[in-house]
C-alpha cells in the first residue's frame, strides 16, 4: 500500500463541484486574474442524462464572454420553439423567435461537451486549477475562521487554504451538508425514467416535446440517438421494478411516438436511469467564508430544463459581487448575501412555477388544458418562450481587468 500523503495548496478560491456552475465561475474568476482551485470527484465529465439544454440565456453569457462562435462550432441540435402533441396535434408551447438576445434558440448538446469546453477554456489562465478524482473532505479552520478545504484524491490528502469556497456540488451538496445550512424542501409529484432508444428511418421529425394523453412521455433528438423520458408517480420506480421489465416496455409504448416493438432496445435495468425529481431552496445560501450556487443551493425540476442556466447566471452573479472582494483579500458576510439577494427572486419565481405544473391537481383533471390555452391565446407562447429562455433575471458578466 502506498503511503498516505499530505499536500497543501493556496487559491483566493476553492470551488467543490465541476458542473456548468462550477466552472463557468472558475472561468471568470481566473479570467479576472484570481488563483482558483475546482475539484471535482469523478475522474471525468461523461455521464449520461444531465441537464444538456444551453438556453439563450446562457449563450447570450458566451456572447458576452467572446466565446459563442468557438462555442457553436460544436455539435449541437437547436430548437427555436417547443411543441408538445396532445390528441395527434401538435402545439406550440414556447416561442424564442421575439427574445431581445442574438441566439432564439435552445441548443442541446451533451453537458460533457459544454464541460469539456469551458474545462479548456478556464485551463488557459494560469490562476486556474481542476482536480478531478478528487472528494470534498472537511472544512479548515483558523481560531474558528473558515480558511479552506481538504480533499482527498487516492492516497493523497490536500489542503487547499482559500478566503472562499464555494458549494457548486448538485443537489446532494457534500459543501451545503457539512456547512450545516437548513433548506426548504417543496416535494414533486413525479419522477423521471431516462433511457435512449436509437434513431431509425422513418422516426418522427421531433426537437423536443411531449407525447400522449397524459404527456409523460419526453423526447430529445441527441443527434445520432433519442434521449427518452417516461414520467412516474413519485416514489413508483420500484414498483415498476417488481412488474417487471416487459410491462414497463408496454406502457411506455402505449405514450410515446414508437411502437411496441421498438422498446425491445431495452433488456436489462442498468439501461434505464432514475431521476428522482426534488424541488428545495436553502434558506440562506452561505455561512462566513462558504457560499452555496446551483442546484446546491436550490434543486430545481427538471421541467422546462431551467436547471443548468440557473445555476449559470448564479455563477455569473457570483464573480460579479466576490470578484473584487477576493481581489482585495477579504469577503465579509455581506458580499455573500448580496448574490442570495440578487438570485432569491428568479429563483424563487421559477421554482413556484414549477411547483404549480407538477402539482398533481393540475395532472389529475385535464391534462390537455394548459396546450388549449395556449392554443385559443397564441401570444402566450412568446411569454413562456421568455420565461423558458431568459427566466425572470439574467445576468451580465462584468469585466475586472
Amino acid at each position: 500500500m502506498k503511503p498516505f500523503t499530505t499536500e497543501i495548496v493556496s487559491a483566493d478560491c476553492c470551488i467543490v463541484g465541476a458542473g456548468p456552475a462550477g466552472l463557468m465561475l472558475g472561468y471568470l474568476f481566473a479570467r479576472a486574474g484570481l488563483r482558483v482551485v475546482v475539484i471535482e470527484k469523478h475522474p471525468d465529465f461523461l455521464r449520461d442524462f444531465r441537464g444538456d439544454t444551453i438556453h439563450p440565456s446562457t449563450l447570450e453569457i458566451m456572447r458576452h464572454l467572446g466565446l459563442l462562435e468557438e462555442f457553436l462550432q460544436l455539435p449541437h441540435q437547436r430548437a427555436e420553439k417547443l411543441q408538445t402533441e396532445v390528441g395527434g396535434e401538435q402545439i406550440t408551447m414556447a416561442d424564442f423567435s421575439r427574445l431581445p438576445v442574438q441566439c432564439r434558440f435552445i441548443a442541446f448538446m451533451p453537458q460533457w461537451d459544454f464541460l469539456t469546453f469551458l474545462a479548456a477554456k478556464s485551463a488557459q489562465f494560469a490562476g486556474f486549477t481542476l482536480m478531478t478524482s478528487t472528494h470534498f473532505d472537511d472544512f479548515i479552520y483558523d481560531n474558528n475562521t473558515l480558511c479552506g478545504l481538504t480533499a482527498l484524491n487516492g492516497n493523497r490528502l490536500i489542503k487547499i487554504r482559500a478566503r472562499l469556497v464555494v458549494g457548486a456540488d448538485g443537489r446532494q451538496s457534500a459543501v451545503r451538508a457539512k456547512a450545516g445550512l437548513t433548506c426548504q424542501v417543496f416535494g414533486a409529484s413525479r419522477d423521471v425514467i431516462w433511457f435512449k432508444l436509437s434513431k431509425q428511418a422513418g422516426d418522427p421529425e421531433w426537437g423536443m416535446g411531449h407525447k400522449g394523453p397524459r404527456h409523460n412521455f419526453i423526447i430529445i433528438d441527441r443527434g445520432d440517438y433519442w434521449q427518452c423520458g417516461f414520467s412516474i408517480a413519485k416514489g413508483e420506480f420500484e414498483a415498476w421494478q417488481s412488474k417487471g421489465l416487459a410491462a414497463l416496455r408496454q406502457n411506455i409504448a402505449a405514450v410515446a411516438p414508437f411502437n411496441e416493438a421498438r422498446m425491445a432496445e431495452l433488456t436489462a435495468w442498468d439501461q434505464l436511469k432514475l431521476l428522482s425529481v426534488r424541488i428545495d431552496r436553502l434558506d440562506k445560501w452561505m455561512k462566513a467564508g462558504v457560499l452555496c450556487i446551483g442546484d446546491a443551493a436550490h434543486a430545481m425540476s427538471p421541467i422546462g430544463g431551467v436547471g443548468v442556466n440557473l445555476a449559470i447566471q448564479d455563477a455569473v452573479a457570483t464573480a460579479n459581487y466576490l470578484t473584487t472582494p477576493l481581489l482585495q483579500g477579504e469577503v465579509r458576510m455581506s458580499d455573500l448575501e448580496k448574490v442570495q439577494k440578487r438570485r432569491q427572486f428568479p429563483t424563487v419565481a421559477t421554482q413556484f412555477l414549477q411547483i404549480k405544473m407538477s402539482s398533481n391537481k393540475g395532472q389529475s383533471k385535464r391534462p390537455g388544458k394548459m396546450p388549449a390555452i395556449v392554443r385559443r391565446l397564441p401570444f402566450l407562447r412568446f411569454i413562456f418562450g421568455r420565461l423558458i429562455g431568459l427566466g425572470f433575471r439574467t445576468e451580465k458578466p462584468q469585466r475586472f481587468i
